[in-house]
């Protein structure tokens, strides 16, 4: 579970294009929250701490106590926009979240115990089918990431979602038969001289 993470913000007092490049010109990256029953709110963070949290790791499974004026609110962010070139934040989107609701959020697979699978050790090779699964969970019970071993998995072996231990409250949208992992056979070059053969009877073609 990702820890509740404190963040400034100002309020914005301007919304629109023209807004939005005066707010980044003075090193904040503009963003809104919005959800909850409550009208949306436009509010200006700093870039570079912006820019730090987003690269960080976990940001879109992260629970953030946005604090406008002494206002606090808990959000979860939902959507962020980078500078095609030079990656710095152009724009993020804030969902309010309250206690007892569920968020929809991508979680990350982490794949371990590769240096106890035989398939592994004998020149397969790990296949990672789903990166990420998609989880409806209470925001304060969002896992940081899914941890998948495949110790003791042979070439040909698989792994479904349902060998993943979720969370109590935690659904998967995904079915239980789908694969998250499996070990391929390893990659076989060609001999080199069956690839000059075929590399004379083209030229010769």
């Amino acid at each position: 579970m990702t820890a509740v993470k404190q963040i400034q913000a100002s309020a914005r007092a301007q919304v629109g294009k023209g807004a939005a490049r005066a707010v980044r010109r003075q090193g904040q990256t503009p963003a809104v929250i919005y959800g909850g029953g409550a009208a949306p709110e436009a509010i200006a963070l700093d870039a570079n701490k912006t820019r730090q949290l987003i690269f960080g790791g976990h940001f879109l499974t992260t629970i953030f106590e946005i604090d406008v004026a002494g206002k606090k609110q808990r959000v979860i962010p939902r959507d962020y926009q980078l500078d095609p070139v030079k990656d710095f934040p152009l724009h993020v989107d804030f969902l309010r979240v309250a206690k007892g609701q569920t968020v929809t959020v991508l979680v990350p697979v982490h794949v371990v115990g590769q240096e106890s699978s035989p398939g592994v050790k004998s020149g397969g090779l790990v296949q990672i089918v789903e990166h990420s699964l998609e989880v409806s969970v209470e925001p304060d019970s969002i896992p940081a990431s899914f941890e998948i071993s495949v110790a003791g998995m042979n070439i040909g072996d698989s792994l479904q979602v349902d060998a993943i231990k979720l969370p109590a409250g935690t659904r998967l949208t995904l079915g239980a038969d789908a694969t998250v992992v499996t070990i391929a056979p390893p990659t076989v070059e060609a001999e080199p001289e069956a690839a000059e053969a075929e590399g004379e009877a083209e030229a010769k073609a």
